[in-house]
């Protein structure tokens, strides 16, 4: 199978790093912008609190719930570009059409995919308390996931280990883009 090539990244970028609940991309994603000197921000805190009460409640968001919330991220990494900021988000992105709508008129995106197993991420759902999203709604973010494919280019990790050797793994797919800015 032929590769497809990745254009130059630009400058400045957004890396969105992507997954299903539990997968790690508030953890990973916090890390690398920690690691590239970077703003990071959590998809998750842009979710109205309706939303996350009917997430709490056992219920997945439809398309309708998620499209407003898709369009303040979108405008959040529109004003980091505009203003010469390079990012990292942590963010679901399970569809094909929301990972479009994303990178739409926005060569800048990119797209780390933290990959695991269902029996994987379900271990580390239980195993996380604290969080808005209950454990029983994994079987829905498998039903919606639709894996990157070659032609979005994604970077993609395979989960298992420790965060920091998941992290190391990260920055090596990542290659330059993961080095750090240079200071002016």
């Amino acid at each position: 199978m032929a590769v497809t090539p990745r254009p130059p990244v630009p400058s400045p970028f957004v890396l969105v790093v992507l997954g299903v609940a539990g997968s790690g991309k508030s953890t990973v994603g916090s890390a690398l912008a920690d690691r590239l000197a970077l703003p990071f921000v959590d998809a998750d805190d842009f979710h109205t609190p309706a939303d996350r009460e009917t997430m709490a409640a056992g219920r997945s968001l439809t398309d309708r719930e998620r499209w407003p919330w898709l369009g303040s991220l979108a405008h959040w990494m529109d004003d980091q570009i505009g203003h010469g900021r390079s990012a990292v988000v942590a963010c679901s992105a399970l569809r094909r059409s929301y990972r479009d709508f994303l990178r739409e008129n926005r060569p800048q995106v990119r797209f780390l995919y933290l990959q695991g197993s269902r029996e994987l991420i379900a271990a580390r759902l239980a195993a996380r308390s604290g969080h808005f999203f209950p454990p029983q709604l994994l079987e829905d973010q498998f039903a919606e996931l639709q894996e990157p494919t070659a032609d979005e280019r994604p970077y993609r990790v395979p989960l298992g280990g420790s965060p920091d050797q998941i992290l190391a793994r990260a920055l090596e797919v990542l290659g330059d883009l993961a080095v750090p800015p240079r200071e002016k």
